[in-house]
């Protein structure tokens, strides 16, 4: 008895060392990663606090001083800003006609290097061009582009005779926006593409030679095998796309300005243009949180979609 006794008093003495050891390593481990979490800490969550409290206050830059003034920015935005309703329109489309018109791309240019094609290395290297190219390069080049006078857009399509004579996309109120999303799609379709490519490399091939036996067409065996393995990565990088597209000031600042007459006008350029145009800063911070509101709906719905995916 006394020897089991003190085999069992050894053993609870070795497991309570080995968890002393353990909790110190783990203390250490978390002593080495706190610079590094209060670093993302001030540089996010103190940011995103800044900006409620001044969506709640009266500041601006050009009068000193601040009151609080509880919802009124936002009763302000909602109701009496002009700017504001065309502006959420604006950015719905901008953002539905970049990101579904960089899926479309992306997708059928992933298919088509997915072919056994001569120089396909190329082809895949030269598909990244457009993304590799800085924005602010990419938007001072389309606007050389598409300049009325001497533009190589219009210059082309008045030769080809489908235009009577030239048009300033940038500078008409109708087409604005529809060319800055051209240009959008442009630039963002290969990150779809090498994206989907690999998801497509990664579709097992015994599952498209079975249904090739089986005597699926090209068409059937793309829509019924490919397509399902693409539904993961498909929802994952257009949610992640709609945050970026609805946050995206510098493109369309770049090409438009929000203009003409407010023609392009999105939600991140009317925030840039009232906080540093206007120097309204209260009221630019209470429409960066109507964004908020609206990105964190977008991510719940992501999560949630995940949730019945894996259900499935």
């Amino acid at each position: 008895m006394s020897t089991s006794t003190e085999a069992a008093r050894a053993t609870a003495g070795t497991v309570v060392v080995r968890r002393s050891r353990l909790r110190t390593r783990h203390l250490h481990a978390y002593l080495f990663m706190l610079p590094a979490v209060l670093l993302l800490l001030g540089l996010t969550l103190w940011p995103l606090v800044r900006t409620f409290s001044l969506s709640v206050q009266n500041v601006n830059l050009v009068r000193p001083g601040s009151r609080f003034v509880g919802l009124d920015n936002f009763r302000d935005a909602l109701g009496r800003d002009e700017l504001f309703w065309p502006a959420v329109w604006h950015s719905i489309f901008w953002t539905f006609g970049s990101v579904a018109g960089e899926y479309l791309l992306g997708l059928g240019s992933a298919v088509l290097l997915n072919q056994p094609l001569r120089g396909q290395r190329v082809y895949r290297m030269l598909v990244l061009i457009p993304w590799t190219v800085p924005i602010v390069i990419a938007a001072m080049t389309w606007r050389w582009i598409l300049q009325p006078e001497y533009g190589i857009a219009n210059i082309t399509l008045v030769r080809m005779g489908l235009l009577d004579q030239p048009r300033y996309w940038l500078g008409d109120i109708h087409t604005a926006l529809g060319a800055a999303i051209f240009v959008n799609v442009w630039r963002s379709f290969p990150f779809y593409t090498i994206t989907l490519l690999a998801a497509m490399q990664s579709v097992p091939k015994e599952l498209l030679e079975a249904a090739a036996i089986d005597g699926a067409t090209a068409r059937q065996r793309f829509l019924h095998v490919t397509m399902p393995h693409l539904k993961g990565v498909s929802i994952a990088i257009v949610a992640l796309h709609v945050i970026w597209t609805f946050n995206n000031v510098d493109f369309i600042w770049l090409l438009t300005e929000g203009g003409p007459l407010h023609s392009s006008e999105t939600l991140a350029t009317l925030v840039y243009r009232m906080a540093f145009r206007t120097y309204q800063v209260s009221r630019a911070a209470a429409l960066s949180v109507l964004m908020i509101f609206f990105l964190v709906a977008i991510g719940g719905s992501y999560l949630a979609i995940q949730r019945r995916s894996a259900r499935v």
